[in-house]
């Protein structure tokens, strides 16, 4: 069965300018029914991460500031968030919408979170439209419950997952995996375990060719025993942010590649959206819708 965490609170209201990116919460549950991919039992609702669970992979100084509502104005628009008590509450949900769905994950072979992906999120700030990191949370709930023992974290949002290799540098049971647009944000990258650019422009060809013969490679070498895939729909050639130009059917097969990988490995996986900037929505619906299709259609 196919488990998706959402929660009435992943959506945001927030000001005209900050209310794009949260559109696409608000429509994918109802394009998902709508195409028949999942009823309204495929979703479940997560609560509110426990303080230690945030505590296990970010600073206290950093939850403090978050929870008492205390960041900069600088920290705070490095966020791209207007920060609220809103905010933290949907944060922490999502973190555990992606603690839950990695858990279903390892019983029925995979399991989404209709957010997520908070890659930019380091230890101790936030960037990017990312406050906590939810994978990396997710990642430290599996090893220290002894429900994994060596993660593998596949990344190709068209940004660098840079705070997760932040916060996994000196952790051999994660590897860290970003295949990301060479000349993007963020200008500084940190160094993941591997670390692919992408030129601008790249097609889907050149695309899904790196990316095949790397994580079949990556699946031999590291052999995780979970995998998060952060699968963001920013490579799209529409996206306003991307740089990259891959078609709403390269970006399908880039998820069929994935899925098939795992399904090839017996390794369960855990899926978290990322980002997608297309300024028509159907662009973005489309291709997410597809990632949960070939999902269903592979692994279940």
């Amino acid at each position: 069965m196919l488990k998706i965490a959402f929660n009435s609170n992943y959506v945001l209201p927030l000001p005209e300018g900050h209310r794009f990116p949260m559109i696409k919460y608000e429509l994918l549950p109802q394009q998902l029914i709508r195409e028949g991919i999942v009823t309204e039992e495929n979703f479940f609702q997560p609560d509110k991460a426990e303080e230690s669970t945030i505590l296990r992979t970010h600073s206290e100084t950093y939850w403090d500031k978050l929870k008492s509502l205390s960041l900069t104005r600088k920290e705070e628009r490095r966020t791209g968030f207007p920060l609220t008590r809103e905010l933290i509450e949907r944060e922490i949900t999502i973190l555990q919408g992606t603690i839950e769905a990695s858990v279903f994950a390892l019983e029925y072979g995979v399991a989404f979170n209709i957010a997520g992906g908070t890659h930019h999120a380091y230890t101790d700030r936030g960037e990017g439209f990312c406050i906590l990191n939810d994978n990396a949370c997710a990642a430290n709930y599996l090893l220290d419950n002894e429900l994994a023992k060596q993660v593998l974290v596949v990344d190709l949002d068209v940004h660098q997952g840079n705070g997760t290799a932040e916060i996994f540098q000196n952790e051999p049971r994660v590897f860290t995996f970003s295949m990301h647009g060479k000349d993007n944000y963020p200008m500084h990258k940190e160094q993941s375990d591997l670390d692919i650019e992408i030129p601008t422009g790249t097609t889907d060809e050149a695309y899904l060719e790196v990316l095949q013969s790397n994580l079949e490679s990556l699946l031999k070498s590291v052999k995780p025993d979970f995998i998060f895939y952060q699968a963001g729909v920013d490579v799209l050639e529409t996206d306003k942010l991307g740089k990259l130009s891959l078609s709403i059917e390269g970006c399908a097969e880039r998820d069929l590649i994935v899925f098939e990988t795992c399904k090839k490995h017996a390794v369960p996986v855990c899926v978290t959206m990322g980002g997608g900037y297309s300024p028509q929505i159907k662009h973005i619906l489309d291709a997410h819708v597809n990632t949960y299709k070939i999902a269903s259609e592979v692994i279940l």
